[in-house]
């Protein structure tokens, strides 16, 4: 099975000048195969293949010196990245429910469904701008080298002095977190605005631990984050004060930005001024401090489910995209993260040999009495208790879901092994 680890670096100001020229490259890069092969294709009706890119680049390269001084390995990956966007546009358009992007007023109504943020209006791959687009490039898996507290990349310190010979290295955040002498794959280093990442892929064997004969069944909702079967609560954390207190601190941050930007306005255009670009730094680390509070509950729910090594766990089928469509609801949906908590419940499943199965979306989990198995067609969302109109059982809404839930994993696994 193959494990993906991302760990922080702490680089000094000449890698982090180094590491963001790398980037520049790899941008610069892709821009340039995106316009190569929009100038192919109008006049060939052609694209170009990846190998054919990479061999035109090396002879643009002795027009433009400065990419010698950054790897050439970010560089060919770039444009495999962007041949690798054309074909998938061209697999696409082989569908016979292919719609053309320059239809304008289909366009309005699917501007979600096309994602128009990675595609032009013909359907190619947009350019990347500089001021938009997120700081990352690939690293060679022959040519980096990992320590326990260090990772060595190609071309970011060169430094052949022996006794400057640590400025090569790049120290990490975390330490033994990745095994050394491993095969890694796709290694990527991308940049948030304020940190650097590094992330590998390890194909690891997973040891399988035996697991109980009862399964569990998780309901997800909004006042608490989820509640199990055996009527395990966990609760939600955007109540708790810290997470409060820095969403208050967020917005007082974000409107003053607004008022700054309207002081500085000329015309018709807005004027970012050094005390804005501190301010929208600062409230940057607020997003990612609240972003990071929020998944590390995630993973401490989801592990904490995991090990009491169900022989099953079921789950929703939400639609969140539906949800996120009422006005007094979507905030609160968005804060729980629903899908991120469900990936991580997929694959910890996954390592531990636990089955994931996911309900379906239309499964009335809430409004089925787990007792007698009565169907209450008319359960509004207001009515946080359930009461059975036939066996009379009174029962927490969310808790009965839950139950719910395990008995369709249980009706689910018997079902696939008869046909099997």
């Amino acid at each position: 099975m193959i494990q993906s680890i991302k760990i922080m670096l702490i680089p000094n100001n000449k890698q982090k000048t180094k590491m963001l020229d790398t980037s520049d490259a790899a941008r610069y890069a892709y821009n340039w195969t995106v316009a190569l092969q929009i100038k192919t294709f109008n006049e060939t009706g052609k694209y170009l293949t990846d190998s054919e890119c990479r061999k035109l680049f090396t002879q643009h390269k002795r027009q433009e010196e400065w990419l010698y001084n950054t790897s050439n390995d970010a560089t060919k990956q770039a444009i495999k990245d962007c041949c690798n966007a054309f074909w998938r546009f061209t697999e696409k358009k082989k569908q016979p429910n292919y719609v053309p992007y320059s239809n304008k007023k289909i366009l309005r109504s699917t501007k979600k469904k096309f994602k128009l943020t990675r595609y032009d209006m013909n359907g190619h791959p947009k350019f990347k701008k500089r001021s938009k687009a997120q700081p990352k490039f690939y690293v060679d898996t022959e040519k980096i080298i990992f320590t326990e507290t260090h990772v060595k990349l190609e071309k970011i310190a060169e430094n052949k002095k022996q006794n400057k010979a640590k400025a090569n290295w790049i120290k990490l955040a975390e330490t033994n977190k990745i095994p050394l002498n491993a095969s890694y794959l796709n290694p990527r280093c991308t940049f948030d605005g304020i940190n650097w990442w590094i992330s590998v892929s390890i194909e690891v064997n997973i040891k399988i631990y035996p697991t109980s004969n009862s399964g569990i069944g998780i309901d997800l909702g909004i006042k608490n984050l989820a509640i199990d079967s055996n009527n395990n609560i966990t609760p939600n954390i955007n109540n708790k004060h810290e997470i409060r207190r820095l969403k208050r601190k967020w917005r007082r941050l974000q409107r003053s930005i607004s008022r700054k930007y309207e002081m500085n306005k000329e015309d018709e255009s807005y004027i970012k001024t050094s005390n804005i670009i501190k301010s929208e730094h600062e409230l940057l680390k607020i997003s990612q401090r609240l972003t990071g509070i929020r998944y590390n509950h995630l993973h401490q729910a989801t592990n904490t489910i995991v090990k009491t090594k169900p022989s099953y766990i079921v789950t929703e089928d939400l639609n969140v995209q539906g949800m996120m469509k009422n006005k007094h609801l979507a905030k609160a949906v968005q804060e729980q993260c629903f899908f991120e908590f469900s990936r991580q419940l997929e694959y910890k499943s996954n390592w531990n040999g636990i089955e994931y199965i996911k309900a379906p979306r239309f499964f009335p989990s809430s409004k089925i009495c787990s007792n007698c198995g009565n169907l209450k067609k008319n359960l509004k969302l207001s009515e946080r208790t359930y009461k059975c109109e036939e066996c009379g059982l009174v029962i927490d809404r969310d808790y009965n879901a839950a139950i719910n839930l395990k008995h369709y994993g249980s009706v689910y696994r018997t079902g696939r092994n008869k046909i099997a």
